[in-house]
């Protein structure tokens, strides 16, 4: 896991140290063990290093091979068996990195080699050779990777922080990531994010950037249903068997990818269990888990340590669990907001910004369960979603059958919400139309499950881990989102999808699973100094809305907001999926007051 940037120009300017250096300063927490730079003419490429594979000298990067040099973060998990197959057609190699796998494969297919990579990555090449500038991201966005037009030419980061450090960029908000933002409770899909002069590469692309300006994107992959498989498998129990097999390779590749410990953010549910389990059952010893509760209130418990505690008991597992006063919870929320590249709502980010604190004095390594709930059913709406697509007319889009369940907030509530200079049409209700409607899948669940998993999640628990663990040079790997994983359960029978609530997962797991983990009603991340809006949580926000500066910057109406304030947990203060309106509209001017305001 690293920190990656750069720089190309086509109107005669030359790349610049001067350019990169206050980049690579805003990604040093996701690199801190080495830093390189590599100039040449109009191009420029920066590099943090975090070290996990090869950690000798021989993994600095930026990594030269002749014409070819390189800046790449993520982990590709069979680089090795590449390796092999690559020495066998005729490549050498100096190091044992994954990093140097990349660049022989670049050689030996060109802009295909992303095809044979399992992994998370995201990466830029470039070859002289063709003049060419090419950047490419893992099928699942699990690495970010965002670019900047600028005059004359691009750059590029791992995160936006060092894109607005580097000076030159458009920090207007964009009204249409502003409309995804409250809608689809702070996704923003690529390629927009909320400023007009950032844009993030959709995941499963390549981009390739000629000096000449010319620009053009490239889909690698996508996720469709596989006949194939469904000729393979055609009872119940053969499925389970299958997939069975392909998580527990999915996790254990995640172990073995590394010169360094591994360990398991487990945080009681039944996903993070799992893993901890399909790592004994393929033999691993003495895992190292972690996991993070917080105090209770009146209302409601602030820890799952009652279920985590099963798990280490019966795996006796190298556990280490950190319980968080509620009232440390506020004086740290700046502290993720400030590692955040994009705002996000999600109230957990802060509990994984401060469990990560802690992880990261043992490991540099964890692997965590995002991913399960989308790919395996695990979400109350998506029967909801299933039985509402029965009931559209033929003339109605399917997307009237997915934003009862999902959308924050519907278009005119938007339009009320924020102030007319940002107004444009509902572009959510018609990019998640667009979405569902793509061939490959053979049913409205399966249109569904492929959006969250493709595309919703990307942007919402993958880029919070992802954003929290980086702030404390923490690398996450996250195994529900192996490719082969997700293309083999896209393809089950939807009959599999709906039984039950991840009722794949909880076969799997039972017998190897405490039933008490399994059987426990479907649990979310306990905050409550961040749930109940109320005392200094509700005087922050209120502090923060109606300060001069969010007034002059004009995102919001007024009257919405003080009507919010007013009555801060009434029943039109929450929206349709129980987000807090008032934390959304907060999270959001915290997050400009930070990011863009001391740059504009």
């Amino acid at each position: 896991m690293c920190g990656i940037c750069g720089e190309i120009y086509w109107d005669g300017q030359s790349a610049s140290n001067s350019i990169l250096k206050p980049m690579l300063a805003s990604l040093e927490k996701r690199g801190p063990d080495d830093g390189g730079v590599w100039l040449n003419d109009q191009v420029g490429l920066g590099h943090r290093r975090l070290s996990i594979i090869d950690l000798s000298a021989a993994g600095h990067q930026p990594m030269l091979d002749k014409e070819l040099s390189l800046v790449f973060n993520g982990c590709i998990y069979n680089y090795e068996a590449l390796k092999t197959e690559l020495i066998e057609l005729g490549q050498t190699f100096q190091s044992h990195s994954d990093t140097e796998v990349i660049l022989k494969a670049y050689r030996q297919w060109g802009m295909d080699c992303v095809r044979h990579f399992e992994g998370m990555f995201a990466f830029a090449i470039w070859d002289d050779d063709q003049q060419q500038l090419l950047m490419a991201r893992d099928r699942f966005g699990i690495k970010p990777l965002y670019y900047s037009p600028v005059k004359g030419g691009v750059r590029f980061a791992s995160n936006t922080q060092a894109l607005i450090q580097s000076g030159g960029i458009d920090l207007d908000i964009d009204p249409v990531g502003l409309h995804h933002q409250f809608t689809l409770h702070a996704v923003i899909p690529a390629p927009y994010t909320l400023l007009k002069g950032i844009k993030k590469l959709e995941p499963g692309h390549w981009l390739v950037v000629n000096p000449d300006g010319q620009m053009y994107k490239k889909q690698f992959w996508r996720l469709e249903n596989n006949p194939a498989h469904q000729q393979q498998y055609t009872t119940e129990e053969e499925w389970l068997d299958a997939l069975h097999e392909r998580l527990k390779s999915a996790v254990y590749k995640r172990l073995t990818a590394a010169d360094v410990p591994v360990g398991v953010l487990l945080s009681g549910g039944l996903d993070s269990s799992l893993i901890v389990a399909l790592l004994a059952e393929a033999g691993v010893k003495e895992i190292k888990t972690f996991s993070i509760g917080f105090e209770d209130v009146p209302e409601e418990k602030g820890s799952e340590f009652e279920y985590s505690d099963l798990v280490v008991e019966r795996y006796k597992t190298d556990h280490k669990k950190y319980l968080i006063a509620n009232k440390e919870v506020l004086p740290r929320l700046q502290e993720a907001i400030d590692a955040m590249s994009e705002p996000m709502f999600g109230q957990d980010a802060v509990a994984f910004y401060l469990l990560s604190e802690q992880v990261a004095k043992d490991v540099k390594v964890v692997m965590s369960g995002q991913g399960a709930d989308e790919v395996f059913g695990g979400y109350f709406w998506y029967p909801q979603m299933a039985e509402a697509v029965k009931h559209l007319t033929p003339e109605q889009p399917l997307v009237d059958a997915f934003a009862p369940f999902y959308f924050d907030r519907s278009h005119q509530e938007w339009l009320d919400m924020i102030q007319p200079k940002y107004h444009i049409e509902d572009v959510t209700s018609d990019f998640i139309n667009d979405k569902l409607m793509e061939p490959g899948a053979n049913s409205f669940l399966d249109q569904v499950l492929r959006l969250d998993s493709t595309t919703l999640v990307v942007d919402d628990p993958v880029k919070r881990v992802d954003n929290m663990t980086m702030a404390w040079s923490l690398e996450a790997r996250v195994p529900f989102l192996d490719h082969a994983l997700v293309e083999l359960a896209m393809s089950a029978p939807e009959s599999l999808k709906l039984k039950d609530f991840k009722y794949v997962l909880k076969k799997i797991a039972r017998g190897i699973v405490p039933d008490e983990v399994i059987d426990r009603p479907k649990g979310y991340f306990p905050m409550p100094a961040l749930k109940y809006v109320r005392g200094g949580f509700y005087e922050m926000m209120k502090v923060t809305l109606t300060s001069e500066v969010a007034q002059n910057r004009g995102i919001f109406e007024p009257a919405y907001i003080q009507k919010l304030l007013d009555d801060p947990e009434g029943e039109d203060s929450f929206t349709a999926i129980q987000g807090s309106k008032l934390w959304h509209a907060t999270l959001l001017e915290l997050w400009l007051q930070k990011h863009v305001d001391p740059f504009k």
